[in-house]
């Protein structure tokens, strides 16, 4: 037995622009042809033109009428609707031809986002939502003439260069990878209140245990409605837009870089001017320095029972735009073994205030610099070693050593810069400087350097081809020791996007 076709959207509303078309022609057809009349006056036209806004009032309203009972018809069960019978397939492939038009009502790019008070009618005048799938396939190839931890073999980071002679062999090592290639989807769906945004994306670059190697790396799982934000993306401590237009894969290491899961609320977000404040999942590093390895403070853990504040400001203006953005933060550690003669638990307050800036030199020029300064603020960096140090304490016969926060200093500086529509380079350096504690070891890090040049090569949209030369340098605390290293890297990469609307 065969069932009665579904009852679509498309299909009420080709019956009611049918029924519409009739009643509309009837009086014509009615009519019997009449003789040509003389002009119409003035008055007489003004009328002609109410009656036709009155019709189209009425005309309007009926149509709100079959919308009104296709919501209706869907929010019975697919069986019921089944039951009622519906139009032919015929007739189906007529309405899905003619609503392949947009209406007058439809949101979509070229008419920008409504206001946030309009956005119930514009889920239920037929706006869509969209999802953009996007990403890179990225190679890249290079020769180190120094050396570095294997683990990092494709990067330039200071902290992982050799922190005594012969700690990772011999120089020289070329390199190929494509650890670096990535893919992405993005969603908007207009809500009641307010556009609901998510953001997934992950990349091929190892890292924590999975060091070295090409797998699975989660970047951004993030979602957002209105001015409340949830999941993990960019910290509000960094700034994305001070990273250059670089092949190196790990970047600047004097700028704050941590992607960080958080609650966000933003309560001022303009074309101008944005103010966010966040709550973001704390952690830290800690190193025993000279005393790494005594029984006495084999059994300390850390504590977190607050989670780190951040917040930003940022202004955009003609010339570039500015912000400032500052971190707060609690970090605790409890010696599980403390007795009353010794005692190693402790806590530290850690802060940073870090500013930025993208300044406009014409429109092929742009310098990106970035300043930052804080105590215990390490992990937050883009290329720090250890949070908190250890401290001689001689005078506490409780607590001889205890930790401390470090102070840090970042600083980055870069300009990029477009020759013409096929030719880019950019050039710039960073550093990062550290006041280690009295008790560190003598080989711990103390100040890192990084710099490149590039010129990178766009023969077609979507492609990238380019070179690049990179250098590197570590010193240690107090022993003397430091090094160099300067590497050549070319990087291919081939860009994809596609956005869907439903």
């Amino acid at each position: 037995m065969r069932h009665a076709p579904r009852v679509t959207r498309k299909a009420v509303l080709f019956l009611a622009v049918l029924t519409t078309a009739a009643v509309w022609s009837r009086p014509v057809i009615a009519q019997p042809a009449q003789p040509r009349e003389t002009p119409a006056s003035p008055e007489q036209q003004a009328q002609d033109v109410q009656q036709l806004k009155v019709k189209l009032q009425q005309l309007e309203q009926m149509m709100d009428e079959v919308k009104g009972k296709l919501n209706e018809l869907e929010g019975q069960p697919a069986s019921n609707l089944a039951s009622e019978g519906g139009p032919s397939n015929s007739l189906v492939s007529a309405v899905t031809s003619l609503d392949a038009n947009p209406t007058a009502h439809s949101y979509g790019a070229a008419a920008g986002t409504p206001p946030l008070g309009k956005q119930a009618d514009q889920k239920k005048s037929g706006s869509e939502s969209t999802m953009d799938i996007y990403g890179f396939v990225m190679t890249d190839s290079g020769y180190n003439f120094g050396t570095i931890d294997p683990n990092w073999y494709d990067v330039v980071r200071p902290t992982k260069l050799p922190a005594f002679a012969n700690e990772f062999g011999p120089n020289g090592q070329t390199f190929f990878g494509v650890r670096q290639t990535r893919f992405g989807v993005k969603t908007s769906t207009p809500t009641s209140l307010g556009d609901l945004k998510t953001w997934f994306e992950f990349e091929l670059f190892g890292t924590g245990v999975d060091a070295g190697q090409t797998t699975f790396r989660l970047r951004q799982a993030w979602g957002e409605m209105g001015h409340f934000g949830a999941g993990q993306t960019w910290s509000p401590f960094m700034d994305i837009g001070v990273f250059p237009n670089s092949i190196e894969y790990w970047g600047p290491n004097g700028m704050v870089f941590f992607r960080n899961i958080q609650v966000r609320w933003t309560p001022i977000k303009t074309d101008r001017n944005i103010f966010m404040i966040a709550a973001e999942r704390p952690g830290a590093s800690a190193d025993q320095g000279t005393y790494s390895g005594r029984i006495e403070l084999s059994n300390i853990t850390p504590q977190f029972i607050l989670p780190d504040l951040s917040m930003q400001g940022h202004f955009d203006r003609k010339w570039g735009y500015i912000q400032v953005a500052s971190l707060f933060r609690r970090i605790a550690w409890v010696d599980n073994n403390a007795n009353p003669n010794l005692n190693f638990s402790g806590s530290a307050f850690g802060w940073g205030i870090n500013t930025s800036s993208n300044l406009k030199f014409g429109e092929n020029t742009t310098a990106k610099l970035s300043l930052v300064y804080g105590h215990g603020i390490q992990n937050y960096m883009n290329d720090a070693p250890i949070d908190i140090g250890v401290q001689n304490n001689f005078s506490n016969p409780v607590s001889p050593v205890k930790g401390v926060p470090l102070p840090i200093l970042g600083a980055v500086a870069f300009v990029d810069h477009t020759w013409n529509p096929k030719f880019t380079s950019t050039i710039g350096g960073s550093m990062v400087n550290i006041w280690n504690s009295d008790a560190e070891s003598a080989s711990d890090y103390h100040q890192g350097y990084y710099a490149l040049t590039n010129l990178l090569y766009y023969p077609i949209k979507n492609v990238m081809a380019g070179g690049e030369f990179q250098f590197g340098r570590r010193v240690n605390f107090r022993n003397g020791y430091n090094y160099n290293d300067f590497r050549v890297q070319f990087s291919f990469k081939y860009n994809y996007g596609k956005t869907f609307a439903f």
